[in-house]
């Protein structure tokens, strides 16, 4: 997965893929053209890798010259068509063979048809690296093509997302899975917290932890935040129907997140058939459960060498670490039945490199999102 500007893609058509499907285009037009010099014009700015490799695969005498045009902006095209370098010169009664990186709607095919039209060449066709077949609307045959995809956006091998990604050997789809909600569980010093920056980064997850929501609406005096404070200045816990107003807020302030990591809830599994009926209002689930599971004793030793670093008292004492973990075994339990029975619990192996954990907390999520 990769991130350009605001959007991720998705690994679609390896390197090996690419030029597969070139040479075996290069000869099939070497085939029909090897008797004669045909000029290949390429259409920039997408075809210029194409073209660099048709050419190196193109074992006979040819030339080669260039046009530009423009329809797309961002994710999606324009409609308009404009000629930003034109034909070149001395191609009367030359065989042309236009090179595009992509056809999809046709429009950039009938402006290119309008060009040489006007033009006395011998003929022209038209060959193109990847050919949308199924939204291609042009009255015009395509010649030759290296493969034909489905109508995704991608980008790479020359094709960009608002300028990037062109330098890519590979191509990557648009990752438009459905949005991925996770809830992440782990005994203290775990590494819930690090992990969940990553994931939010390379996911474009949101991350709520839920004492960082309760401290938020607190300090800032919010509704919800009076409220909380009024039960714990009584010694009570605060209502689960209270915690659940305060996620909602998260979840709709973030209406662009790829989806949600849940941190510190559900806690009961009260608190969790709350949580799904909330995120079913919304259209929404939970997808997964994910247990960064560590031994004991190396989660001891993790946290008493953050005690001495931060100052927290109950990481400095080995009694009151223990008292930790047995709440949450007593907590975790039900809800790791209750997430099990729906197949949405997985545990992972919280020891190791801060690498090799996320690439297994990685290898959860995207499993999910090809489900």
């Amino acid at each position: 997965m990769i991130k350009l500007h605001d959007k991720y893609f998705k690994p679609f058509i390896s390197e090996g893929e690419i030029q597969a499907a070139i040479k075996k285009m290069a000869d099939s037009i070497a085939e029909d053209y090897k008797e004669e010099v045909p000029i290949f014009v390429g259409v920039l700015n997408g075809s210029f890798m194409f073209v660099s490799d048709f050419l190196k695969a193109y074992q006979h005498p040819c030339e080669v010259s260039f046009v530009r045009l423009s329809s797309y902006q961002g994710l999606t095209s324009t409609g308009i068509v404009e000629t930003l370098l034109d034909v070149p010169e001395n191609i009367n009664g030359r065989s042309v063979i236009i090179l595009e990186d992509i056809i999809d709607t046709g429009r950039t095919v009938k402006k290119l048809i309008d060009l040489f039209s006007a033009t006395n060449v011998k003929e022209f066709k038209i060959a193109t690296m990847f050919y949308k077949s199924e939204v291609y609307s042009g009255e015009y045959d395509i010649d030759y093509f290296g493969m034909k995809i489905e109508d995704k956006f991608i980008v790479g091998y020359g094709l960009d997302y608002n300028e990037l990604g062109r330098n890519l050997k590979e191509v990557y789809q648009l990752n438009q899975k459905h949005m991925i909600n996770i809830v992440l569980f782990g005994k203290p010093g775990a590494g819930k917290g690090t992990q969940a920056s990553f994931l939010k980064e390379k996911y474009n997850l949101k991350h709520i932890s839920t004492g960082d929501v309760f401290r938020y609406n607190i300090k800032n005096g919010t509704e919800l935040g009076k409220l909380a404070k009024s039960y714990i200045d009584k010694g009570d816990l605060v209502p689960d129907e209270v915690t659940i107003n305060m996620l909602q807020d998260e979840v709709e302030k973030n209406a662009d997140a790829s989806g949600f990591i849940f941190d510190g809830f559900p806690r009961t599994t009260a608190q969790a058939k709350a949580l799904d009926e909330f995120l079913a209002s919304k259209q929404m689930k939970i997808d997964a459960t994910i247990a960064l599971e560590a031994n004991d004793e190396e989660l001891i030793k993790r946290l008493l060498d953050r005690g001495k670093i931060s100052g927290r008292s109950d990481d400095q004492d080995e009694s009151k670490i223990r008292n930790r973990f047995e709440e949450y075994n007593e907590k975790t339990a039900p809800l790791k039945d209750y997430y099990d029975i729906q197949g949405k619990f997985h545990s992972v192996n919280g020891i190791g490199s801060i690498e090799d954990i996320t690439s297994r907390l990685a290898k959860v999520i995207e499993e999910l999102q090809e489900a």
